[in-house]
């Protein structure tokens, strides 16, 4: 009986240590914007929007200077974030669409989504928001790593209010198509905190990728934000008055998010991750501050976007890195704060050491983009650049010839150095081909695809 007794006691401390390990692993929230321009956040410049929920988020933490997203459009991005490597390696070159003829990706079943790695580490893993990866099996969030899915399956929506895109619905509550009423903007943030709520008496941490599909087209907004900011910005152009507004609308929600971690007092053991899939799109009224160009191009406007950390007591609050990151590095970075072991070779790189005030070297020597597109702007060829600092080696047309800039004397990209530099040209444009090699052994169609 003493010795049943001790097992039983032993037993016991052994399940409080699990449970007091499984408390102080810290959750993950990663928020992601769609298309948000470099300069479109009132604490990345911008005169004529309001963004205080995002702004104290950013002062609460590290705002990162020169944060790349992995390519200049959505999927390609979202990929290379999930997995932690080059788009291309897992199959996701170009924007993945409804009708095949325009689809120019297909997520390898074989990659693995670093969220199944999370929830093998015991924990619950969700997306609520814009999927983009696959809208068919083997390619849904719940097939690929995730435990909760409540969010759309597509591209983009043709309208905030119904949801659909070309006629389909796309909505759904983990396997189950729903219709529900009301501005995505405003349904994303209702169901992370239903979520967040959920969670507040689980033992086990979660990881919540939290993906708006503010601001990309349409240019949606509620009738009352655009009023507001009508009133309050004299003169300012209709059209860069309802991007203005649906920004704003996304930054009112992730306060309301924010706002229930801490009333969940879930808000002190939480990494929180802000960033975007990439640069905002001009024609639509985007501000990309100085950087030239926008979404789609491979120019620092298409790349560079607003980013930030946040981990209360563990990143200094209102601290600023010049660390060059990519979408990649994003999870690998919070898996190392929570001590998720990655078994398979990637190539996103943890800045954990930065995140906590150590100083680490560049993550790595060269940066590569890379991006497919159909149409005859394109004609299904791909866009590149590689980046080895202070070069930037470019391709942003497939009919227009190499670009070489300076980024250090240069960062705005107005005086092509190629001709003057052929050496470095051959040397770069060498290790982009070898990148391109890399991509080509992975299939980017699917296998039922009618083409």
């Amino acid at each position: 009986m003493r010795l049943f007794i001790l097992c039983l006691f032993a037993a016991s401390n052994i399940s409080t240590v699990l449970c007091d390990e499984a408390k102080a692993r810290p959750n993950m929230l990663v928020i992601l914007a769609d298309d948000l321009g470099y300069g479109d956040l009132t604490c990345y410049g911008a005169k004529d929007l309001r963004t205080p929920n995002i702004d104290a988020l950013v002062a609460a933490g590290m705002k990162f200077e020169n944060f790349y997203a992995n390519c200049p459009v959505c999927s390609p991005t979202r990929a290379a974030l999930l997995t932690g490597r080059y788009q291309e390696l897992v199959g996701v070159p170009g924007v993945i669409r409804t009708h095949a003829e325009n689809s120019w990706g297909y997520l390898d079943p074989n990659a693995t989504l670093l969220p199944k790695l999370a929830a093998d580490s015991g924990y619950h893993t969700a997306i609520i928001g814009k999927w983009h990866l696959g809208l068919d099996s083997p390619n849904t969030p719940l097939e690929r790593g995730f435990h909760h899915f409540h969010g759309f399956l597509g591209d983009m929506m043709d309208d905030y209010y119904n949801h659909r895109r070309h006629g389909n619905n796309y909505m759904y509550n983990d396997r189950q198509e729903i219709d529900p009423q009301g501005h995505a903007t405003d349904l994303f943030t209702e169901w992370s905190i239903d979520y967040l709520n959920a969670r507040k008496s689980e033992s086990n941490p979660f990881l919540l990728y939290l993906a708006y599909n503010a601001p990309h087209t349409p240019i949606q907004p509620p009738l009352e934000w655009e009023d507001k900011v009508l009133q309050r910005e004299q003169g300012i152009d209709p059209g860069r008055a309802k991007l203005v507004a649906l920004i704003e609308h996304m930054d009112d929600g992730i306060g309301q998010v924010i706002a229930a971690l801490h009333a969940n007092g879930q808000f002190e053991n939480t990494i929180i991750v802000f960033t975007s899939d990439n640069g905002g799109q001009l024609n639509m009224g985007a501000n990309n501050g100085p950087l030239r160009d926008g979404k789609q191009s491979v120019y620092e406007g298409g790349l560079k976007v607003p980013t930030a950390v946040v981990w209360p007591d563990k990143i200094k609050a209102g601290s600023h890195s010049q660390v060059r990151a990519l979408s990649m590095d994003i999870l690998p970075t919070l898996f190392d704060a929570a001590g998720i072991a990655i078994p398979q070779a990637i190539e996103g790189r943890s800045f954990l050491p930065t995140l906590t005030g150590i100083p680490q070297p560049s993550l790595r020597e060269q940066l590569f983009f890379c991006r497919r597109e159909g149409g005859l702007q394109y004609g299904g060829k791909t866009i590149e650049a590689v980046i080895e600092w202070p070069w930037k080696l470019l391709q942003n047309s497939p009919w227009q010839p190499l670009e070489l800039y300076n980024l250090e004397t240069d960062p705005l990209e107005e005086t092509d150095l190629a001709s003057k530099n052929k050496n470095v040209v051959n040397r770069l444009n060498a290790a982009m081909r070898l990148q391109l090699q890399q991509g080509g052994r992975v299939p980017w169609q699917s296998p039922n695809s009618n083409n």
